[in-house]
């Protein structure tokens, strides 16, 4: 089918992502056009801001629970996307309130640090801190450390998508649920979704090769794991997923065959494409229905939990 017509709404307003910008000029016009076709901010119960501790430095990061329940509430870690370059707390309190409320589970948003500032593995390194402190401190914030789910959208999705792999090798917390948007799986080669969706719906094949050059510049690096965990020998044992993907996205190609490789592998994945869509399309709900339709299937894999 065509891009859906709220989409083409969005993609008049906001335009392909610009690459000719510095990653501190882009932060700012990316935030403000982004903030604009944001869905309804709703209320929920709990919300404070904290910093995480970790090796590398304090961590900011900002929890949400949807309402007041003395019981351990079941958790996810989520990572913003933006490429590894852009992408704040700020702007995705709205995608984080409603993925509590969606999801009857409380929400850990961590702002990891950005490239080009900070380069592969440092998003990875937070990341890990982040969610083993969260299992580690599990009575400090009332949540289930067996009930911990990992997820983010597009480079957000990318390192759930290593999270959930990195647990299972280390048994240092338990993740019990993948929640992949439109993730980067493959860093290391092209699909044919590149080509086929180059331009004109907001995410480009150029700002893609910008924003892994500025996070993984040695491409030797893109062969790790922990930079493409399609590339991981084995997937056999990993947590269930649920990824979402967008038919008018260059990456659509690689969701759709890392969802492929877990079946595979015998891990319960559910994968859903969405016609019409484009890349950000998850947080273009106020101008794109089918924002909240994707936060309704991810909600009802958290509520599972």
């Amino acid at each position: 089918m065509p891009v859906h017509p709220q989409v083409a709404t969005a993609i008049a307003r906001a335009g392909d992502l610009p690459t000719d910008l510095t990653p501190a000029e882009l932060r700012i016009a990316y935030e403000r056009n982004r903030l604009t076709l944001l869905p309804e901010k709703p209320q929920v119960a709990v919300t404070y801001q904290l910093s995480i501790p970790s090796d590398y430095g304090p961590i900011p990061a900002r929890f949400y629970r949807p309402d007041r329940s003395a019981a351990p509430a079941p958790l996810l870690v989520y990572f913003h996307g933006g490429g590894f370059m852009l992408g704040t707390l700020a702007l995705y309190d709205t995608a984080c309130r409603r993925l509590a409320i969606a999801g009857e589970c409380a929400v850990l948003s961590v702002d990891y640090r950005l490239a080009p500032e900070t380069i592969f593995p440092g998003a990875v390194l937070d990341a890990y801190a982040a969610t083993r402190w969260a299992s580690d401190n599990a009575e400090l914030l009332n949540i289930d450390p067996a009930r911990i789910a990992v997820g983010g959208d597009s480079a957000g999705g990318n390192l759930a998508a290593v999270l959930a792999q990195m647990a299972q090798d280390s048994e240092e917390f338990k993740v019990a649920l993948q929640v992949l948007i439109y993730p980067m799986t493959d860093q290391s080669r092209e699909y044919p979704s590149y080509e086929r969706n180059e331009s004109g719906y907001m995410l480009t094949r150029k700002a893609l090769h910008w924003f892994m050059d500025n996070y993984i510049p040695d491409h030797q690096d893109r062969l790790d794991p922990r930079a493409s965990p399609m590339l991981r020998q084995s997937l056999k044992g990993l947590p269930p997923a649920i990824i979402i993907s967008a038919e008018f996205d260059p990456l659509v190609d690689e969701n759709e065959a890392y969802a492929k490789r877990l079946k595979e592998a015998g891990v319960e994945t559910e994968y859903v494409c969405f016609p019409g869509m484009v890349h950000p399309f998850f947080t273009l709900g106020g101008v794109v229905d089918d924002a909240a339709r994707a936060e309704e299937l991810i909600g009802a894999a958290l509520r599972k939990l």
